[in-house]
């Protein structure tokens, strides 16, 4: 039986005080709910020079209609201290948790010193939920010596055990930047291996696919409740983005897969965004009056980073030549397809253009890498690309391999693919970037050190340096001289407690572009 409430049965693994499950429900049943509030633990993002956003979300009972909540708003107090016992206090208010938006709670804390750590937690009912870390941003212009951050992602819940999360809790990173699939949308048991074949899943989602905020909410409940994942999200700030699956698989701008009428697809786009925002750390501004939920940001970090975070699937224009693997084919050369919208493609390169950070990172949902996929025993003579990635919107991605070109120590931070990659991005058979590709916590399964078959695939394309199809994540270490990637990977996320592993690391020195084993 899959574990639904991992919550009481491994909090001291977690190393969290188990204090507020067994503290007095008479307050909260005043209020109209009668067990702890907190079970979805805490996260903090979108980090500013003065402050963060902190998240929670009521939810005593979450696995159940309205979740045992009442439906009506509830006060929910934070507190922000400047150490982990809350000694020092620095800031601290009151959220209103309203029932149209699941009783979420997003606090933009401000006011805060630049460059340091933070301590928060929440209060409702009498009760205290965990005690979440966040950090600032440096101040403008501050000397940084160092920056290392984890891309995570691409987390089926029913493909296996979020043990990889569990260690990236425990890494010494300044935030997490999730590029996406934080849910899927898939019916219960449809699980595939990296051959698209069907596999036993190791845990399985409650109800039926999602359509409605509901069951999408059911979704990030479940997932949610897993405590190797509320381990990193209460561990470092988060930047979150979403992809497709936070929807509907390969869903471009207003088109689903299945030939959706688009303004049915649109109500579904926005129930399942809704019920994104609910559950992630994003300011209030990400959440628009007309239901739209949209994010594009950047972060700096002193003289060292500039990190860019653009929305490859809300503007997107239908996938060309077909879905998924496809031949070549003349729309991928159309002036009109789009990845990005031009607003965005004018905000980054106004933002490359106006920076003076050392380095240049531009932190994104799909592939950049035009990859031939083609495999050992096909016949085909032109090259097969996915056509879900940056390879089917070739002048747009020519348009940004341009701007890298013209900017400096420009690396691409990727996820999607469910599989390690470590790619130069070329340009008229020059090195404009360079690319570290995340593989997945969890989707496609166990895999394997390298996939079958990969053989193909390293020599038909010569910008690909190494691939690896374990599952984990990738940690970007950042200083003046190098930008490193550490593939840090686990050999089963069908077991749990599985050891961590750095698979290879590769570098970008500065000023010499190509990756380099580090």
């Amino acid at each position: 039986m899959p574990d639904l409430f991992p919550l009481s049965r491994r909090s001291l693994a977690l190393g969290l005080s188990l204090s507020p499950f067994i503290l007095s429900s008479a307050r909260a049943q005043t209020l109209g709910f009668a067990d702890y509030p907190f079970t979805l633990g805490v996260c903090a993002g979108d980090p500013a020079i003065d402050g963060f956003v902190i998240w929670t979300r009521l939810a005593p009972r979450p696995l159940e209609p309205q979740y045992g909540m009442p439906m009506k708003p509830v006060a929910v107090e934070w507190e922000v201290a400047e150490d982990e016992g809350f000694r020092k206090p620095v800031a601290k208010g009151t959220e209103i948790a309203r029932p149209e938006l699941g009783h979420s709670v997003h606090a933009e804390v401000a006011g805060l010193k630049p460059g340091r750590p933070y301590w928060y937690r929440f209060h409702c009912a009498g009760q205290k939920s965990l005690t979440g870390r966040a950090a600032t941003l440096p101040a403008l212009g501050a000397t940084v010596e160092r920056v290392r951050f984890a891309a995570v992602g691409c987390q089926h819940y029913e493909a296996g055990w979020y043990t990889a999360f569990r260690h990236a809790a425990q890494e010494d990173l300044d935030f997490f930047f999730h590029y996406g699939d934080f849910i899927y949308e898939y019916s219960p048991g449809f699980e595939l291996d990296n051959r698209h074949q069907p596999v036993e899943p190791v845990r399985r989602y409650l109800g039926a696919e999602p359509f409605s905020l509901d069951a999408y909410r059911l979704r990030y409940a479940q997932t949610a409740l897993d405590t190797d994942l509320q381990a990193a999200r209460a561990a470092h700030p988060w930047f979150c983005t979403y992809d497709d699956h936070e929807v509907q698989n390969n869903w471009a701008g207003d088109w689903d897969q299945n030939g959706t009428p688009p303004e049915l697809f649109i109500t579904r786009r926005r129930m399942a965004l809704q019920a994104w925002y609910e559950h992630m750390p994003v300011r209030r501004a990400s959440l628009g009056r007309d239901g739209m939920v949209d994010f594009h940001q950047r972060a700096d970090y002193g003289d060292l980073l500039r990190l860019h975070l653009p929305n490859t699937r809300l503007y997107r224009s239908d996938q060309p030549c077909g879905d998924n693997y496809q031949l070549a084919c003349a729309a991928q050369i159309s002036p009109s397809a789009q990845m990005i919208n031009p607003e965005q493609e004018s905000w980054l390169n106004a933002g490359f253009a106006q920076s003076h950070q050392r380095w240049q990172g531009l932190a994104q949902q799909v592939m950049m890498c035009p990859l031939d996929r083609r495999e050992a025993n096909d016949t085909r003579t032109a090259p097969v690309y996915n056509m879900d990635s940056w390879a089917g919107y070739q002048r747009q991605r020519e348009r940004l391999f341009a701007m890298f070109g013209r900017s400096r120590n420009v690396v691409v931070v990727t996820g999607d693919e469910h599989q390690n990659f470590a790619n130069d991005l070329m340009l008229d058979n020059r090195v404009v970037a360079s690319e570290f590709v995340s593989t997945s916590i969890t989707s496609g399964g166990d895999g394997h050190d390298t996939r079958p078959g990969n053989e193909r695939w390293m020599a038909d394309n010569p910008f690909l340096k190494w691939t690896n199809d374990r599952r984990g994540y990738v940690v970007s270490e950042i200083t003046a001289a190098s930008w490193i990637g550490h593939y840090r990977t686990v050999d089963a996320v069908s077991q749990r407690d599985m050891p961590i592993r750095t698979a290879a690391s590769w570098a970008v020195e500065a000023g010499k572009p190509g990756l380099v084993r580090a």
